[in-house]
């Protein structure tokens, strides 16, 4: 099994060095490749994504990426800034398909931003897609009009991309409690009246499966007010991306998810759901488990290995239920460890 490993910035180097620990500890037969991706790579070769990392990318069975981004390259062209990596990566390997799982483990309850009897047991899967709409869409840029400028950008969909996401959805939703949102805004946009168009005609094929629809703004409401309600949740890429960090602090940390990105052939690239961090960078305070919880999906959506995943994540709650809480996690008076040590932790809990 050929791994692409890109570490990236920040934090990346430090927790994907922990969930590397843990795939090496399970003993199965990878092939790890590394590279350069996102701020070092362009100052190592001027480009966030040299050919070189980009080729091991497409030969390798699944990729495990950390985080890009850094301040200090945000007034270089756009082009070349360190978020454009994880962009070229997903139009190159057509990633069109993110999985983002928001998960409350009964042990960080009380860590959710909302009240713990309104988070516990919650398990929600947010299907986002990923190479279309305002992110990808053209024209776009910053013009002069009528003496001032202008900026603008064009949200697109074709039916064949919202075809795709929808069936993603409903198999997701078929594996899981058999409900499905498709979440637009087709009361305002064009676009999301296609959408919803095509996520209907879709559902003819999964009667099994209970579709509803929701505005995005009453999602985001809902997802503060009632959020176990939620199955399966698909959107587009613009609502998906700011939904899914919402429902990430249902969690009690965005530094507990993971996420899949995948291409029709479940390869896919598999990254914690933060950021970069370069705050506490190389401090040894960052919590790897969403990295390692990443290289768990991988090990399940790409690489057909369902018991090493279940491995991992019984692990990381053994791990969560003995009390130990990097600095994101902890409540007052709780155990706190490093980058390290937990993810030692996870590694003795395998052999547990």
């Amino acid at each position: 099994m050929k791994i692409a490993v890109l570490p990236g910035d920040g934090i990346g180097q430090e927790i994907v060095a922990e969930a590397m620990k843990v795939l090496r500890a399970l003993k199965l037969p990878m092939d790890f490749g590394e590279a350069p991706v996102g701020g070092v790579a362009y100052e190592k070769t001027g480009h966030p994504l040299p050919e070189g990392t980009l080729a091991l990318a497409r030969e390798a069975d699944a990729i495990l990426f950390g985080a890009v981004g850094d301040s200090r390259f945000d007034n270089i062209e756009r082009s070349k800034r360190p978020e454009q990596a994880i962009l070229g990566l997903r139009k190159a390997l057509g990633l069109f398909a993110n999985l983002r799982p928001a998960m409350v483990y009964p042990e960080l309850a009380d860590a959710s931003a909302l009240r713990p009897e309104v988070v516990a047991g919650l398990d929600i899967l947010i299907v986002r897609e990923l190479t279309g709409d305002i992110y990808f869409g053209e024209p776009k840029g910053i013009r002069m009009t009528d003496g001032e400028r202008e900026g603008f950008d064009t949200m697109r969909y074709r039916e064949s991309e919202v075809r795709r996401i929808a069936h993603t959805g409903f198999l997701a939703a078929r594996k899981r409690g058999k409900r499905l949102c498709s979440v637009d805004k087709a009361n305002v946009l064009d676009t999301s009246q296609l959408w919803r168009e095509v996520v209907i005609e879709v559902a003819k094929e999964y009667p099994d499966v209970e579709l509803s629809h929701m505005y995005v703004d009453n999602a985001a409401m809902q997802l503060v007010r009632n959020p176990k309600q939620f199955d399966v949740i698909v959107t587009g890429n613009l609502f998906g991306d700011i939904l899914s960090d919402e429902a990430s602090m249902l969690t009690g940390s965005i530094g507990m998810l993971p996420s899949a990105s995948m291409d029709k052939n479940n390869k896919g690239l598999f990254e914690p759901i933060h950021g970069s961090a370069p705050d506490i960078a190389g401090k040894g305070v960052a919590n790897p488990l969403a990295t390692i919880l990443s290289a768990a999906m991988m090990l399940r959506y790409s690489l057909n290995q369902d018991a090493a995943a279940e491995r991992i994540e019984a692990a990381v709650r053994k791990v969560l239920a003995s009390g130990l809480r990097t600095a994101d996690i902890a409540a007052p008076g709780a155990k706190r460890v490093g980058t390290q040590e937990m993810g030692n932790a996870v590694v003795a809990a395998l052999g547990a």
